[in-house]
């Protein structure tokens, strides 16, 4: 860290910070990670087939401080698809079983760089909580960066990230859970659902873009969940997540960011829709596009499983 930085505490405040701009750098979080009004969520997940446990990554090493945040179990419990979005009363009574205020200004990280926290960034928007940012390059750049990660198998965040599980399952058995700390105001415009997406084949008010790999989204290679067939919905096109990023894993600058949506030939200046494979890349790409300005980008929830488990659904596939 400089000394012009080191000297001026006041240029990492957390009053400072825009949520015109989506990601702070480990430098920032560094510098203001014993403020009180900061809160830092591990939000680490993984893909079926990498076979890796984020709890238990979690207990090895995370960023002092930061609590877990389980994107599989704070989720609806109505649906068997995954880590859709709970209810606004699921999701505040789990929020404030992490003990998560209103006022908090909340740091969001995970394990890759930047991947399952652009959709807790995504999730805590919805329910109107912009006090939200991606920690820039995750928990890589902060081990790369030199800084200290800690240790704990029993300590007090593990016992709220399991009450925040508790919470939920609660709520949705009809029970009543408290104290309340975290107060929701849900944004519809933010999520989509299929009939939405069903209609905008039609319509086309939205540039619909799919964040799955190419081959995923030709038909050309595998679902990484058993008993999805790969393809695309109609209309789409795709944009693999990793074109928002750098080979550091951190957002690329506004121009550069501006230029690979232009090489694809979306226009910045027309409604965007995201999708992916279940709601989770999809936030990365708007992500990208929040960094640009188009802070109002909805992301399809239910994504391409929720649409190719639908056998009265119009796919598309290069194997047809």
């Amino acid at each position: 860290m400089s000394s012009a930085e080191v000297a001026s505490p006041a240029l990492f405040s957390m009053q400072s910070l825009s949520t015109d701009e989506p990601v702070v750098s480990v430098d920032w979080l560094h510098a203001n990670l014993r403020e009180p009004d900061v809160k830092v969520l591990d939000a680490s997940w993984y893909m079926p087939d990498e076979q890796r446990n984020p709890l238990q990554e979690y207990q090895v090493a995370h960023i002092p401080g930061a609590l877990f945040f389980d994107l599989d179990g704070i989720s609806d419990r109505t649906t068997n698809l995954p880590h859709m979005l709970p209810s606004e009363e699921a999701f505040a009574a789990a929020i404030s079983a992490l003990g998560i205020e209103n006022k908090d200004g909340l740091i969001v990280y995970d394990g890759k760089g930047i991947f399952s926290a652009a959709r807790v960034w995504w999730m805590f928007r919805v329910f109107g909580h912009d006090r939200i940012w991606v920690l820039d390059g995750g928990l890589l750049r902060w081990r790369s960066s030199g800084f200290d990660v800690e240790s704990s198998a029993s300590s007090d965040s593990i016992l709220k990230a399991s009450a925040a599980s508790d919470a939920i399952e609660r709520v949705y058995q009809g029970h009543r859970v408290g104290p309340i700390t975290f107060h929701t105001s849900f944004q519809p415009h933010l999520v989509w659902t299929l009939e939405q997406v069903q209609k905008n084949i039609d319509e086309q008010t939205h540039q619909h873009l799919d964040a799955r790999s190419k081959a995923r989204f030709d038909g050309v290679a595998p679902e990484p969940r058993k008993g999805i067939p790969s393809g695309h919905i109609p209309g789409a096109d795709v944009f693999p997540f990793p074109r928002m990023l750098d080979g550091s894993q951190t957002l690329l600058p506004a121009d550069e960011l501006k230029k690979r949506f232009e090489q694809e030939g979306i226009s910045l200046d027309s409604p965007v829709l995201t999708s992916c494979g279940t709601g989770v890349t999809a936030c990365i790409l708007a992500l990208g596009l929040h960094r640009l300005g188009k802070t109002d980008a909805p992301m399809y929830d239910g994504s391409w499983t929720e649409w190719a488990t639908n056998p009265e659904l119009p796919v598309v596939s290069s194997q047809m």
